[in-house]
């Protein structure tokens, strides 16, 4: 099933019945948030899940996202969690992640941001032709959670995490806001922009999806560049509960049972021959950023898998070990 058909699929089973989720879902009109400052619609899609709209003047547009309600009652914690590269329509943390099920009886409240394809996170320098205009640092940091922690009637602690290029994402606005989450996880990413291979696989993130990375940053190398680079700004990340992943590269069990499952077993292996190739990048860069918090001092709990490769199966693996982490800064009285 595609995004769109899955996305669709949720929403007709949210007209058909679903629990009230609380006054603020119930205000005004059917779908529609009255008096809540910034938040210009809300629509149920499951017993703990919202599509939620919310203005924003950075990005000169609405921008939608999903929240998942915590178990227990509040006030929670907030967890931002950050799509990879696709980042359209509905997250795949939701899609192929399982997210929802994941958290369903966990005190904390996610919030999944949609359409940053290709973005990186991050406040472009330019608008771009095929990925629009991007300030999503400014977004991220700077408005959303004075809208979204009031409407969650959040506790304050917050904690970012993400996938892939949301790993990168996720590290990026943790060191370059430091204290601003109390914890920050990193699934299968890399968090260097100015050497070798995390320069190129930011490039090659932006122009896989038709963007021209010069819109990015600019020329690559330049100051900018560097300002974005985890690696070199790790210092400020003392202080942040840490937690990275990545596995090996090598297919395992789930890898090739998602590819007998296919009806086009020849794309399929195609595609976790991609996969592959991409998971080995990520376990470098993973390693490379551990040694370089490893040198300063700065404890991390790093968690490398023996097979796996770039795929939700071996993503999804990860989202438990990920949560332990970051619950004991945001939730330490919780146990799993």
């Amino acid at each position: 099933m595609s995004r769109c058909a899955a996305a669709g699929a949720v929403a007709a089973l949210a007209v058909l019945a679903c629990p009230p989720l609380g006054a603020a879902a119930q205000a005004g009109s059917p779908g529609r948030i009255v008096g809540q400052a910034g938040v210009t619609r809300v629509d149920r899609i499951g017993p703990h899940w919202e599509r939620v709209e919310v203005d924003s003047a950075a990005m000169g547009r609405p921008v939608e996202l999903d929240v998942l309600h915590g178990s227990g009652a509040g006030p929670r914690p907030t967890l931002y969690l950050l799509d990879g590269v696709d980042a359209e329509g509905v997250s795949d943390w939701l899609t192929k992640g399982h997210a929802e099920d994941f958290f369903a009886d966990k005190p904390v409240d996610v919030v999944l941001p949609a359409g940053a394809t290709g973005s990186m996170y991050t406040d472009w320098q330019h608008p771009d032709a095929a990925l629009g205009w991007n300030r999503w640092e400014t977004f991220l940091t700077g408005e959303l959670p004075g809208v979204i922690e009031p409407y969650l009637r959040s506790d304050g602690r917050r904690a970012v995490a993400g996938v892939s290029m949301g790993a990168q994402g996720a590290m990026m606005l943790a060191h370059r806001h430091p204290g601003f989450y109390r914890a920050v996880a990193g699934l299968s990413g890399c968090y260097s922009t100015v050497d070798g291979p995390g320069s190129a696989i930011t490039a090659l993130t932006v122009a896989s999806r038709g963007g021209n990375v010069m819109n990015l940053w600019g020329p690559i190398g330049t100051f900018d560049w560097l300002t974005h680079d985890s690696t070199v700004g790790a210092e400020a990340l003392r202080g942040t509960v840490i937690y990275l992943s990545a596995a090996s590269g090598m297919p395992g069990t789930p890898d090739l049972t998602e590819v007998l499952k296919s009806p086009n077993i020849l794309a399929a292996l195609q595609a976790a021959g991609g996969g592959a190739v991409l998971e080995a990048g990520a376990r470098h860069c993973t390693e490379h950023f551990a040694k370089r918090l490893s040198e300063l001092g700065i404890p991390a709990t790093v968690h490398y898998e023996p097979t796996g490769i770039h795929a939700w199966e071996d993503f999804s693996a990860q989202l438990g070990p990920a949560w332990d982490a970051l619950a004991t800064a945001v939730a330490p009285v919780f146990g799993r």
